[in-house]
């Protein structure tokens, strides 16, 4: 297509897309990587150390919805891991998380997996649920598709 002068020239829908996945790439290798994650009274922490130390990802712990908000101010977080039990508020914390934060990708544990659990977290719009105890190799094959879809990133691969 050749514009004359005067024309406005428009960009493909696809260029506009290809050049903001590029920015999204790049903004993803500069920026430090901040996990946001559910306190817990067992291991939980340092087994997810374990998973991200290697790969230079910093590991922020909160232990209620208001510490969830408070960090995401203070901090640029790339995605949340969230119990979803109970007792942790798990899904009251993801939607008060998607009040003032929506974009922020979110997967959800839980040891009581049913129907209802799943709608609320569909209606939320939560990355993936994965069942308690977590099975390291399955969270983070979730994070790296995560990873891959949201910040065109394999820093989990």
């Amino acid at each position: 297509m050749h514009l004359r002068s005067g024309d406005v020239q428009r960009r493909p829908l696809a260029q506009y897309l290809h050049t903001e996945e590029a920015v999204v790439a790049e903004f993803a290798k500069l920026d430090e990587v901040n996990v946001l994650a559910s306190r817990a009274d067992w291991a939980w922490p340092e087994a997810l150390r374990c998973v991200f130390e290697p790969r230079g990802i910093n590991l922020l712990v909160a232990g209620s919805a208001g510490e969830f908000v408070d960090i995401i101010r203070q901090k640029r977080i790339k995605t949340t891991i969230v119990d979803a039990n109970p007792d942790a508020g798990g899904l009251v914390t993801v939607r008060i998380i998607r009040m003032d934060y929506p974009l922020i990708p979110c997967i959800l544990l839980t040891s009581r997996t049913s129907s209802t659990v799943l709608g609320e977290a569909l209606q939320l719009g939560v990355f993936s649920v994965i069942d308690k105890p977590v099975d390291m190799e399955i969270l983070r094959q979730q994070l790296n598709r995560l990873f891959i879809k949201r910040y065109n990133s394999n820093i989990f691969g």
